[in-house]
């Protein structure tokens, strides 16, 4: 996969020399490049923004510099060479802008994304980029504006630096051992189980006896209820969007002691005794 991020702050991205996603890129399974865009400049001062049209506080990034950043590097990007749509017609590299007012990234995203060829990423500065570019771009690339969660930053370049981390992990050979990914929080919709470690006593805590137990069947089955009920006491919203239809008994009964019951495939909270549902009160007095 060719990765190529473009920044004011090209500095920024230094992280990505480090850890695995730095060891990735020296053994060469992830070909990444950042890129200055003021290197795409043309005046003396490497100007990148200029004052908002229609009036306003902050500055608006400046077409242009954009448009030629973002040529060089859709002409520069040999991963895609030769590859074509399920339509025979070439496919365009993807185009990824750090936005709060684009899509939400979450895991499946980084599956998906870690299937492309080529992703570029658009590191937004001050009130963002003239809107423009988004819609020249489209020409070229498939752009997909995309958001960590809803806040603002300063910049889009904390979000390039997780996103690339969540989507680079999951290309083949970057993580040692790939079962690891099959685990972790998100990957089957759940987060993940509490993990231990030596020794088994420690400061008066203990480990869960099962974990000791040697039962692998037993250990399984305590680390799935374990999602099942950090998930309910965290990230109940992930529930509603879990396939509970063909759950074994058990499985049902750990959801029933955490207040839910399957209802036709799906998982619905049980109604607290002595809420306004129950009594008959009404909510907004």
């Amino acid at each position: 996969m060719r990765i190529d991020v473009v920044s004011i702050f090209p500095e920024y991205l230094a992280p990505l020399e480090l850890s695995l996603i730095g060891k990735a890129r020296q053994d060469g399974l992830l070909d990444l490049r950042v890129h200055d865009l003021r290197d795409f400049t043309t005046d003396k001062h490497r100007s990148v923004d200029d004052t908002p049209y229609g009036g306003g506080a902050g500055m608006v990034m400046k077409p242009e510099p954009w448009a030629q950043a973002l040529a060089a590097v859709a002409a520069a990007g040999g991963a895609t060479a030769g590859a074509e749509t399920t339509e025979g017609k070439p496919a365009k590299p993807v185009l990824i802008v750090p936005s709060p007012a684009g899509e939400r990234f979450n895991q499946a995203l980084a599956y998906e994304l870690a299937e492309e060829e080529q992703l570029v990423f658009a590191c937004g500065r001050y009130e963002g980029i003239d809107e423009r570019v988004i819609e020249w771009a489209e020409e070229h690339f498939t752009v997909r504006p995309m958001s960590l969660g809803d806040y603002v930053l300063n910049g889009g370049e904390v979000a390039v630096l997780a996103m690339v981390e969540a989507i680079g992990r999951l290309l083949p050979g970057v993580v040692g051992n790939p079962d690891s990914l099959v685990e972790e929080s998100h990957s089957d919709g759940l987060l993940e189980y509490p993990v231990y470690t030596k020794p088994s006593s420690w400061r008066d805590r203990e480990v869960p006896a099962v974990l000791l137990s040697g039962n692998h069947g037993k250990i399984a089955q305590w680390r799935r209820h374990e999602q099942y009920r950090r998930t309910a006491e965290r990230r109940p919203d992930l529930l509603e969007a879990f396939d509970a239809g063909k759950l074994p008994r058990a499985d049902r009964t750990a959801f029933g002691d955490l207040g839910y019951d399957v209802v036709d495939g799906h998982l619905r909270a049980r109604r607290q005794a002595g809420t306004s549902q129950d009594n008959g009160t009404d909510a907004s007095a």
